[in-house]
């Protein structure tokens, strides 16, 4: 079939449950050098999906069957009687194939596609009335909509595409249809860990880019570091991250959430500064000092391999702990109620390590201390 296209599991797992794509026949579905997002086809093959994508033509009944037979006759997929689709519009064909048990719908028509007799969950572009909201039909019928988005959201190299929403529905789309089709699942944890096992014990730029997806990114979001795509973050890591972080670095983890595709951590970044650090202190000579930085990571893992991190401290803090910021800065602007042309000093909000105790423990720094802070005059 011209219009079928398939793929295994890209998973290192090697097999999972069978989904089908059903997608319009003028769509472009190539990979856009705007995003690292790949085509729907790739990305639910990267999540553990053995993944056929049908091309609707007017002889859908036809080519459905067609399109499961050919899914079920893989050997990577599982659960050939519990089949996932995803399609952009109502099709009455979809009833007559009993190995399908959930749908979800992208685009505008998505709203009215709440009737049918299977689990369903329709992602909406725009806000929706607030008798839409609230008016999900059906058993397992749910919708969910965009503000910002528009009918093809979701496709990469469409005009309408727009990441949020992309990524917000690509997330509850695995959340409504792993429990349906029986997963894939796999142990977020235990992969985050191994990735940064690799980082910062083992010191290994080529096994911690084995655990990541074929195109991965990293963003420090403070600093603006990391590498987007593959051979950037490569680059990073070797030059910049793996090797340039002091020998007594530690993560010392404080919380973890656990969701269908992330783990999100705070942790206390621990280390001594005694090199230039320059993914998260570019360009400070080594002070000597110990510190000890609150750091949230957000880490999107796609089937069994990391897609990205955004990684988050407060750089403020960082600089105080290296002994870096005063505890008054000049304030450039008049104060009401003061006379004009008089200068004042503001005390900076900043916390130095008491910010990473109270993190560890909230009851270790009393609260509220800063809101005794004030500006003073200097001249």
């Amino acid at each position: 079939m011209e219009n079928l296209t398939t793929s295994i599991p890209l998973s290192r797992l090697g097999h999972g449950p069978g989904l089908l794509l059903l997608v319009d026949p003028d769509l472009d579905l190539r990979k856009h050098d705007r995003t690292l997002d790949p085509p729907p086809l790739y990305k639910w093959a990267e999540e553990g999906f053995a993944v056929a994508q049908l091309k609707l033509t007017d002889s859908i009944r036809d080519d459905l069957r067609l399109a499961l037979s050919e899914l079920s006759k893989l050997p990577s997929c599982d659960q050939k009687d519990k089949i996932g689709v995803i399609k952009p519009a109502v099709l009455e064909a979809i009833k007559a194939c009993p190995e399908i048990c959930a749908v979800i719908c992208y685009g505008a028509s998505s709203a009215s596609d709440t009737n049918g007799e299977l689990p369903l969950l329709a992602h909406v572009p725009g806000t929706g009335s607030p008798k839409e909201q609230n008016n999900d039909k059906g058993f397992g019928a749910k919708r969910h909509y965009y503000a910002n988005a528009r009918p093809f959201f979701a496709i990469p190299a469409h005009e309408d595409y727009h990441p949020p929403s992309a990524s917000v529905a690509h997330t509850r789309t695995l959340s409504f249809l792993k429990p349906l089709v029986g997963g894939p699942y796999f142990d977020l944890e235990k992969i985050w860990d191994e990735h940064t096992y690799w980082e910062f014990e083992a010191r290994s730029v080529e096994e911690t880019m084995a655990t990541m997806v074929e195109e991965p990114y990293v963003n420090h979001v403070p600093t603006l570091t990391g590498g987007v795509g593959r051979r950037a973050l490569t680059e990073f890591y070797r030059d910049h991250f793996i090797f340039s972080n002091p020998p007594d670095t530690e993560l010392e983890l404080v919380s973890r959430t656990v969701g269908i595709d992330r783990v999100v951590d705070e942790f206390l970044f621990n280390a001594t500064h005694d090199r230039v650090i320059d993914w998260l202190a570019p360009g400070i000579p080594p002070t000597g000092r110990y510190i000890s930085v609150p750091f949230t990571s957000v880490v999107n893992i796609r089937g069994d391999r990391l897609y990205h991190e955004h990684i988050s401290w407060d750089q403020a803090t960082l600089l105080r702990q290296l002994g870096l910021l005063p505890e008054y800065l000049p304030f450039p602007y008049d104060v009401a109620g003061e006379p004009a042309m008089t200068s004042f000093e503001y005390q900076l909000p900043v916390a130095g390590v008491e910010s990473a105790r109270k993190l560890a423990n909230q009851s270790s720094v009393e609260s509220n201390a800063m809101l005794q802070y004030q500006y003073r005059k200097t001249g």
